[in-house]
């Protein structure tokens, strides 16, 4: 197995890095449009209690809807290739980012908004410098699992044509090729642990 694997990288390194490279264009381009939509709608509706309460078990509802049933949802609508894995992915991503704003503006405690006011601050100048530092580490961390979430699913977008790691994965599981599977398995496997490790190093040294 392991002489199988050494082959596969020496006969087609470029191939793997195509594939690698598919994969993480794929994972970010999910990522930025989750934060887009994802952040300041939570920074909305950790203002309104009732809307914050209902769109947060909407979106908990949202999880447990599987990726792979999104992508087929979709696909008579929208076809195969990168736009349905796009709108799959940001449905998947979307939920962690949302709830952890919203958490982390409601988590504000109330003596710091006074203490704040109190130092004469405007309402601008109470989110700057209150309210956004203080909430920045829950959303650095539901950004961390929308994108650790991410990764792992993206491989499924292999299955409608959009290209990754996933195509190693499911040529193995055709093929019966359990080389490819590992290789295509352990290396998404070791980009969600760079990327959780990454985003925990930055949220305690820097947050």
């Amino acid at each position: 197995m392991f002489v199988q694997i050494i082959k596969y990288f020496q006969m087609n390194q470029l191939q793997y890095f195509d594939y690698l490279i598919q994969h993480l264009q794929i994972s970010f381009m999910s990522l930025l449009i989750t934060v887009v939509i994802g952040v300041p709608f939570g920074v909305f509706c950790a203002k309104h209690q009732l809307l914050a309460e209902s769109l947060i078990i909407m979106s908990q509802l949202l999880r447990i809807i599987p990726s792979l049933a999104v992508l087929f949802i979709l696909i008579p609508f929208l076809g195969t290739g990168i736009v349905p894995a796009l709108i799959a992915l940001v449905a998947l991503g979307l939920p962690s980012v949302f709830i952890n704003t919203v958490l982390g503006f409601k988590e504000v405690p109330p003596i710091m908004i006074e203490v704040g006011t109190g130092m004469g601050m405007s309402s601008s100048q109470l989110w700057k410098k209150v309210e956004f530092p203080f909430a920045l580490p829950f959303i650095l961390n539901g950004v961390k699992i929308s994108l650790v979430e991410i990764i792992a699913s993206t491989t499924l977008a292999a299955y409608i044509g959009a290209g990754g790691l996933g195509t190693l994965i499911f040529t193995g599981l055709g093929l019966y090729r359990t080389d490819l599977l590992l290789i295509g398995g352990g290396s998404v496997a070791i980009l969600s642990l760079i990327s959780m490790t990454i985003f925990d190093w930055v949220i305690k040294h820097y947050v």
